[in-house]
């Protein structure tokens, strides 16, 4: 279920820098009221099963006298899954209009017997961020494992050659990481929900008790100008999961990407 909520959270031991060409985009590809629901499917020896669902949504909300977006993301198991290991995640995150910098990140999530609950307040000015465990230094362009996703979206790719490496930093944990996605260039993908022109490229994760360590995950967003994220798939210790988009509201412009 935290397959789309972790689809951000590309680690590498990378040195912390970022790309100037890619800080502070503006917004083109998401508007207020849209909602995507995803699907999520544990795959084992070629078989499909439906584990949990994702729901992301954005609304426009006053912060500090200031319009800001708020970004919220869910992800749950399905019933019968609730009984070998039930997941109730809930992630949210305040960002800038302007510059789609985050300013208020809050995740409180529950995985098995395991909760977590942590509270991150921005201040851009000084590049810091005040953490559970204190304040920390971080770059100009940090991202919570929320914002970054609605940051990556609004990435131009036109100019962008099969193979560049796009970087960015996020912070999860009180920790900063540095990151990067690989653009691997267009095709037509084919999801549960039908077919799109599509735009491609990979992530790495690092080793852990669920995912396997390296380029093992694919992201595919929509060829339009949303950007919308379609499917997402890893590698896992056993198997692999898959996130497919399966429903949408009050989308930026017409998802033309698809194929009818």
């Amino acid at each position: 279920m935290r397959l789309l909520l972790l689809a951000v959270l590309l680690i590498f031991c990378l040195p912390q820098t970022y790309d100037e060409d890619y800080c502070n985009l503006k917004n083109t590809s998401f508007k207020e009221g849209e909602k995507i629901t995803y699907k999520v499917y544990y795959r084992l020896a070629g078989v499909f099963v439906e584990a949990g669902e994702v729901l992301f949504s954005c609304n426009l909300e006053q912060l500090n006298n200031k319009p800001e977006y708020h970004l919220v993301a869910t992800g749950m198991t399905l019933p019968f899954y609730d009984h070998f290991y039930k997941v109730r995640d809930h992630y949210e995150s305040y960002i800038d209009t302007e510059t789609l910098r985050p300013i208020h990140f809050i995740r409180n999530v529950r995985e098995g017997g395991a909760k977590r609950y942590e509270d991150i307040r921005f201040n851009h000015d000084s590049h810091t961020a005040i953490t559970d465990s204190g304040v920390i230094k971080v770059d100009p362009c940090i991202h919570d494992a929320i914002s970054a996703v609605y940051y990556l979206r609004n990435i131009n790719f036109t100019h962008v050659n099969a193979g560049y490496k796009i970087p960015f930093t996020i912070i999860l944990d009180s920790r900063v990481y540095t990151s990067y996605i690989r653009y691997l260039g267009k095709e037509i993908v084919k999801t549960k929900y039908g077919r799109f022109h599509a735009i491609k490229f990979k992530a790495l994760l690092i080793k852990g008790t669920l995912f396997v360590e390296g380029e093992k995950m694919t992201v595919w967003v929509s060829d339009d100008e949303n950007h919308l994220p379609l499917r997402v798939e890893s590698a896992i210790v056993v198997g692999s999961v898959t996130a497919d988009m399966m429903g949408f509201q009050n989308l930026r412009a017409p998802l033309s990407s698809r194929i009818q």
